[in-house]
């Protein structure tokens, strides 16, 4: 029997995403090796036709081509068998309208996981909320296969899927221009660049005399990354 201790393990941001193979309303899936040079955000919800999990399902469907544009692919999880997974999204489809969401249709892969194996490999059951259902966990991983950030909701507290896609743009932000992220930043912000590696070029900066960035300190400088220019890298052609 497992106990609380391998129920709760879950993997760690820099590692590899633990592999598996599931069954999935869009048929079988080796994850994540099907999806190799893809970023993908792997999702846990608690449950089929509970009314919070199907808001979001409604809501990350209607975005779900803002994700494409991104070279992201969305799949769900729930320890919940197919049959299940397949009544419920043609519920949602067919008789659910919700914040002028109508005949959503969800083609993202919904993975079945009445094993509990997966979720218990990626730590989305929290024995302090329920041993019987996920959480709402959301693990953004890179076109390597490398975990990037994780983020855990409790049952109750729908998830902030504009935030989501904030986070995505900023990983990739990061990773292609070489730059971090401050506090609320949003792309068009200004960005901040690495640190200053020298006694030398900490001078230059607070002397002002690289024109291009700003710097309140001369560990904290930033410059302007506009939106345009993201785009271009970002999005798929």
């Amino acid at each position: 029997m497992d106990t609380i201790q391998d129920i709760n393990v879950m993997p760690r941001i820099g590692d590899k995403a633990p592999a598996f193979k599931a069954v999935t309303t869009q048929g079988n899936i080796n994850f994540p090796a099907d999806f190799e040079g893809k970023w993908t955000i792997l999702f846990s919800h608690p449950a089929d036709f509970t009314p919070v999990c199907t808001s979001e399902f409604m809501t990350f469907a209607t975005m779900q081509k803002e994700f494409d544009d991104l070279n992201c692919q969305l799949i769900g999880l729930s320890i919940d068998g197919l049959y299940s997974h397949i009544a419920w999204l043609r519920t949602i489809k067919e008789k659910i309208e919700y914040k002028g969401m109508k005949n959503v249709e969800v083609t993202f892969p919904l993975i079945e996981d009445i094993t509990m194996e997966i979720a218990q490999k990626y730590g989305m059951v929290q024995p302090g909320e329920s041993t019987t259902k996920a959480v709402r966990a959301v693990f953004f991983i890179d076109p390597k296969g490398i975990i990037r950030t994780i983020i855990y909701y409790p049952l109750s507290l729908g998830r902030n899927f504009r935030e989501l896609k904030r986070v995505l743009i900023g990983l990739q932000t990061a990773d292609k221009f070489g730059v971090a992220l401050p506090a609320d930043w949003h792309p068009g912000d200004d960005v901040i660049v690495p640190t200053a590696g020298s006694c030398g070029k900490a001078k230059e900066r607070m002397e002002g005399k690289d024109g291009e960035m700003t710097c309140y300190d001369w560990f904290f400088c930033t410059k302007k990354l506009p939106k345009e220019e993201i785009d271009k890298k970002l999005y798929k052609k």
